[in-house]
C-alpha cells in the first residue's frame, strides 16, 4: 500500500503536485478554522453578516456575504471562516498558473509550494475571516484577466472589469492593485478597451456607491481621513519592523537579491515585480500620518513569491537554502498553530478564553442587554459567544464604527440595561460595580433601570468660520431634531450639551455648556449658543461639533461636525 502510494506520488505532474499540497494545506486550515476561537475583527464581520447590505462602515460587502454563506452551512467558528479557507488554495493555484514556467518540473512545484507556505502573511490569512482573503482571491483573478487583456484576447476587457469590481467589493485596497499594475505597464493606458473595462467595473459598483451616498460616504471619509493621526516616529519604525517579519525574515535578503536580478519580460511579470515595492513604499508614506496595519500590504506577497520562485529555481544554492529555511519556518508555524488550538502556554490573547470571558459578563447581565463602551469587537464577540443582546457606543476618544448604523440601542428603549463604564473616575451619582473576569481583566458597569438613548438626536449648526482666533467669541445657531418618542431635557438630570473639538484620532477637547432647554418628542427646536475659543486650541485644525453628554455613557458627535483652523495668537 505504502509502495503504491509512493509510486502514484512520484508520477504526479507539476500541476497535480501543486494541487495536492495546496489541498493538504487547505485541510490544515479547515481544522484550524473550526477549532480556534474568533479574533476580534472576525466577530465584528460576523456582526456585519447579521444584516446583509451593499456596504458597511469600514468595509465593502464581500466579507459579510462569505460569513453569511458559511453560517448557512456550519455553525460556530467554522461557519464564519469556511469560505475564507476555500479562497487560499484557489488564489495560490491561479498564481501558480501565472508564474509557472513552460518547462516546469516537479522540483519547481515543490519550490513554489514551499515559498508560499513559508510566507508568514499567507499562513495567517489562509483561514481567518477578514477582507484580505477575498482581496487576494480577486487580485489573483484580476492578474489572470490582465494577462488575457495584455494578450488581446477577445472580451478580456469584460472579464477584467468584473475582476476589478470584485476587488472593490472585497477591499478598497484593490484600487491600488489596479493602479500599480497599470503603472508597471503604461502602454496599456493607450488602449480604449481599458476604459470599457473600467466602465464595466463602475457600473457593477453602482449599488455600493448608492449605499455610500445614503450613508454620507462614511467608508471613504473614514479611510481617507478618519484614520489620520499626528505623526509618531514609532509608526514608521513599527511598520518597517513588521515588513521584516510578516513575509519571513529568513527570506528578506533573498527578496532584495531576486528583485535586483529578475528582469520580467511579460506584462504580468512586470506587475508582480512592482507590487511589493509599490505597496511597501505607499504604506510607508501612510505611516507618516497614522498607524499602518501590516496586512494592508498583503498583495505584495504575490510579487515576493514570484520573485523568489523565479530566482531560486535558477540558482541551486539559493533553492537549497529556501527549502531548508522554509522547512524550519513550517515547524515554527506548526508550533504557533498548536498554541492557537490548545494554548498550552496559557497565553491571554483575543483568540483564547472567549467563552468563559463573555459567559461571565452574560451571567452578570442576567438576560439584560449590555451597552459596551467603545470596543466594537467586544460587543460583537459578546453576541457571538453568548447569544445575548449588546450594543457598542461610538466613542469620541477612539473611533466610530458599524454599530452607528444599527438600531439595537433604539430597541432597548425603556428596558433595564447594563452599561459598561470606567472602573474609576465615574460620576459619584452612579452605583458602579466591577468584577474580575476569568481572563484577569475587570468589567465595570452600572445599571440603567430605564434606558433612553440620545445618540440619534441631530444637532446641526451654523456660524463657525473657517478660521478662528483664541479668545474669539463664537455665536452658533443650532437646529436640534429629536427622532425619539420622548422629550429630552438638556441641562437637567444627567444630560448636558457640550461642544467638542477633535484633532486627529486621539485628541478631543470637550467643553460642557450651561444651556438648558427641552427637545420635544419627535420634534425640533432652535437656539443660539455662545462659546469663547480656548487658548489651548491654538495652532491646530479641528473637527467641531456638538454632543449630548450623559453621565457614564460614551458619545460621538450628535450630527455632522464642521472643520476650522485655530490660528496662532
Amino acid at each position: 500500500m505504502e509502495s503504491a502510494l509512493k509510486k502514484r506520488y512520484a508520477r504526479l505532474c507539476p500541476d497535480a503536485l501543486v494541487a495536492l499540497w495546496l489541498g493538504v494545506w487547505w485541510l490544515a486550515n479547515l481544522v484550524q478554522a473550526g477549532c480556534s476561537e474568533l479574533a476580534n475583527d472576525e466577530a465584528y464581520y460576523h456582526m456585519f453578516a447579521e444584516h446583509l447590505a451593499w456596504g458597511y462602515f469600514d468595509h465593502p460587502p464581500v466579507t459579510a456575504l462569505l460569513v453569511w454563506l458559511g453560517e448557512h452551512l456550519f455553525g460556530g467558528e467554522l461557519g464564519v471562516r469556511f469560505f475564507f479557507t476555500l479562497l487560499q488554495p484557489l488564489y495560490l493555484w491561479v498564481l501558480w498558473r501565472l508564474v509557472r514556467p513552460s518547462d516546469a518540473t516537479r522540483r519547481d512545484a515543490t519550490l513554489y509550494v514551499m515559498i508560499s507556505a513559508a510566507t508568514l502573511m499567507l499562513q495567517l490569512y489562509g483561514f481567518i475571516a477578514v477582507p484580505d482573503g477575498p482581496l487576494l482571491f480577486s487580485a489573483a483573478l484580476f492578474l489572470w484577466t490582465f494577462r488575457r487583456f495584455a494578450d488581446r484576447r477577445p472580451l478580456a476587457w469584460l472579464w477584467m472589469g468584473l475582476a476589478m469590481a470584485l476587488m472593490a467589493y472585497s477591499k478598497y485596497h484593490g484600487a491600488l492593485v489596479v493602479l500599480f499594475v497599470l503603472a508597471a505597464n503604461p502602454r496599456q493606458l493607450l488602449r480604449p478597451t481599458l476604459y470599457l473595462s473600467g466602465a464595466v467595473a463602475l457600473l457593477l459598483l453602482v449599488p455600493h456607491l448608492l449605499w455610500q451616498y445614503h450613508h454620507d460616504w462614511a467608508s471613504f471619509a473614514y479611510h481617507l481621513s478618519g484614520r489620520n493621526s499626528v505623526f509618531r516616529p514609532n509608526y514608521v519604525v513599527e511598520f518597517l519592523g513588521n515588513m521584516l517579519v510578516v513575509f519571513n525574515p529568513f527570506f528578506v535578503p533573498l527578496y532584495v537579491q531576486a528583485w535586483r536580478k529578475t528582469r520580467p519580460q511579460t506584462p504580468v511579470g512586470r506587475a508582480l515585480k512592482l507590487l511589493p515595492v509599490a505597496f511597501i513604499v505607499f504604506f510607508l508614506l501612510s505611516a507618516l500620518r497614522g498607524y499602518v496595519q501590516p496586512q494592508w500590504v498583503i498583495v505584495a506577497s504575490f510579487g515576493l513569491v514570484y520573485l523568489l520562485f523565479d530566482y531560486a529555481r535558477q540558482h541551486p544554492r539559493t533553492r537549497r537554502y529556501v527549502m531548508r529555511a522554509g522547512a524550519v519556518t513550517l515547524v515554527l508555524v506548526a508550533a504557533v498553530r498548536l498554541e492557537m488550538l490548545f494554548n498550552p502556554l496559557g497565553l491571554r490573547f483575543e483568540v483564547f478564553d472567549n467563552k468563559t470571558r463573555y459567559g461571565a459578563i452574560a451571567a452578570v447581565a442576567d438576560g439584560r442587554p449590555v451597552i459596551f463602551r467603545g470596543g466594537y469587537a467586544v460587543a460583537a464577540k459578546y453576541g457571538f459567544y453568548t447569544g445575548g443582546e449588546a450594543y457598542c457606543q461610538p466613542n469620541i476618544h477612539y473611533r466610530t464604527h458599524e454599530w452607528q448604523f444599527r438600531d439595537d440601542d433604539t430597541r432597548f428603549i425603556g428596558r433595564e440595561v447594563l452599561v459598561e463604564c470606567p472602573p474609576e473616575g465615574a460620576d459619584s451619582t452612579l452605583h458602579v460595580e466591577s468584577e474580575t473576569l476569568p481572563t484577569g481583566d475587570r468589567f465595570s458597569w452600572f445599571v440603567d433601570p430605564s434606558f433612553h438613548p440620545v445618540r440619534l438626536v441631530d444637532i446641526a449648526f451654523t456660524g463657525l468660520p473657517a478660521h478662528v482666533a483664541p479668545g474669539e467669541e463664537l455665536r452658533l445657531a443650532l437646529h436640534v431634531t429629536n427622532p425619539y418618542p420622548y422629550e429630552i431635557h438638556v441641562g437637567e438630570g444627567d444630560t448636558r450639551l457640550a461642544l467638542l473639538w477633535k484633532h486627529g484620532r486621539f485628541r478631543v477637547d470637550t467643553f460642557p455648556l450651561d444651556d438648558r432647554f427641552t427637545i420635544p418628542a419627535g420634534g425640533e427646536c432652535s437656539r443660539e449658543v455662545t462659546f469663547r475659543v480656548a487658548p489651548q486650541l491654538a495652532g491646530e485644525t479641528f473637527d467641531v461639533g456638538f454632543a449630548l453628554l450623559r453621565t457614564g455613557y460614551a458619545n460621538w458627535f450628535n450630527g455632522k461636525s464642521l472643520s476650522t483652523e485655530v490660528l496662532q495668537p
